[in-house]
């Protein structure tokens, strides 16, 4: 086992839990991952992450805690109409009607609003803060405002208000464990002496892609998708140490195929990583496998015209999606994998007739699943392509954190989870 294996384990098997501690009469701050898509009427496309964390806030609930949820969602400029469009309000609506029971939104995380409402809930009651990132400490990153007095003073006094509405702090949002906000890392730091442990959300997340990562069934194969191979090379590197063969979709495979001398037409490639593709290819040999076709058109258009490019693509032709014999080449791996990691999408499957390589991947990914195979999906546009496929509930785990879950894979450690109580 290596140390970042190592080390992803500790992290799961030595942190508190909302099992080892009582909230009866406590108000429990509860940090969760409500960062939902809207459409443009504010409703709610998938409420996946809601739902991922009913079990904590039920189980809170149950145990007579008084609960303070906060999250963000979507990233607020300071524009007027942000107030409207990023409003948790969908949220506590939905999240009402999940829990059976009113989820009062109460218009501000800081000053004499919230701390009213803080102090009128009742045993098992629930409220829920508006949008964390409506104030701009929340995301002041702690490495600038450790080189600034006036940001660290500002970062502090936004979550000092924050840690004086809780008697417990609760981290349950696995999708932005790895990023250094205030109310991850430093409302927890200054309620250093209280209960501060993670919810059955990031237990079980940690525990799971850990567990996998550090004892894989084989063969252990990874498909990476997506745009760009500089938003993967960390992962490649780390994943190259575990896996036995790495499966590349997406345009930043055309990066790959661009450096070894095809021509990609107008398809997206990042030239100044061509010798780093090369040295990939080098080093991993086999293990690390290609589109052998590519469905090209001259737009990302719905019902565009069409073709199926087996060697080079025309120029003002660009690749969006693999084709069907790489499908079919992809799929013949995933028939003898046993663990199976997805990141990223095929090509531009939002996109009919683009959709064909995604959703083929995932109902050979289900069917690999259905033969006994471990398979999780890295959340993000991987999670909504299997929706999208209907094989959703033949995976075993589906990831909540698209980023995060990237990170977890490269090894990356957590500040968020570290600070947490052993």
């Amino acid at each position: 086992m290596t140390e970042i294996q190592t080390e992803h384990r500790s992290a799961a098997s030595m942190k508190k839990t909302i099992d080892d501690i009582r909230v009866h009469g406590q108000r429990v701050l509860v940090r969760l991952d409500f960062n939902v898509p809207l459409d443009e009427q504010q409703h709610i496309t998938d409420d996946r992450r809601i739902k991922a964390a009913i079990p904590t806030i039920q189980h809170l609930r149950d145990g007579g805690g008084r609960l303070i949820l906060m999250s963000h969602l979507g990233r607020p400029t300071g524009e007027p109409e942000d107030q409207t469009k990023f409003s948790l309000a969908p949220v506590a609506k939905r999240l009402g009607e999940l829990l059976g029971c009113r989820v009062p939104l109460i218009g501000s995380c800081l000053g004499e609003e919230a701390e009213f409402a803080v102090s009128t809930l009742k045993h098992g009651e629930v409220c829920l803060l508006e949008n964390l990132r409506f104030h701009a400490e929340e995301t002041i990153k702690d490495k600038k405002a450790l080189t600034d007095g006036a940001l660290r003073r500002a970062k502090d006094g936004f979550a000092s208000q924050i840690a004086s509405l809780g008697d417990v702090y609760v981290c349950d949002a696995f999708g932005t464990c790895h990023r250094d906000n205030a109310s991850m890392l430093t409302v927890p730091s200054l309620m250093a002496g209280k209960p501060r442990v993670v919810g059955y959300l990031v237990q079980r997340e940690i525990e799971f892609l850990g567990g996998v990562l550090s004892r894989p069934a084989r063969p252990f194969v990874c498909i990476l998708g997506g745009a760009k191979v500089s938003d993967k090379l960390g992962v490649i590197h780390a994943l190259l140490e575990k896996c036995d063969t790495i499966l590349i979709g997406g345009a930043m495979a055309y990066t790959f195929l661009a450096a070894e001398g095809m021509d990609v037409g107008n398809s997206l490639v990042e030239k100044e990583l061509f010798d780093t593709a090369l040295n990939l290819r080098k080093e991993a040999g086999d293990r690390l496998q290609l589109p052998i076709d590519s469905v090209a058109a001259q737009a990302i258009e719905a019902n565009s015209s069409t073709r199926v490019c087996e060697t080079d693509i025309p120029n003002g032709w660009m690749g969006l999606d693999i084709g069907p014999n790489s499908i079919e080449k992809f799929g013949r791996v995933l028939q003898s994998a046993k663990t199976i990691v997805w990141n990223g999408p095929m090509g531009v499957f939002e996109v009919s007739p683009f959709d064909a390589g995604t959703l083929g991947i995932a109902r050979c990914v289900a069917e690999a699943t259905d033969g006994g195979a471990t398979s999780i999906i890295g959340g993000g546009d991987s999670a909504a392509a299997i929706d999208q496929a209907g094989v959703a509930d033949r995976m075993t785990h589906i990831s909540t954190g698209g980023g995060a879950s990237l990170e977890f894979l490269e090894g990356k450690r957590f500040a968020a989870i570290e600070i947490l109580d052993d």
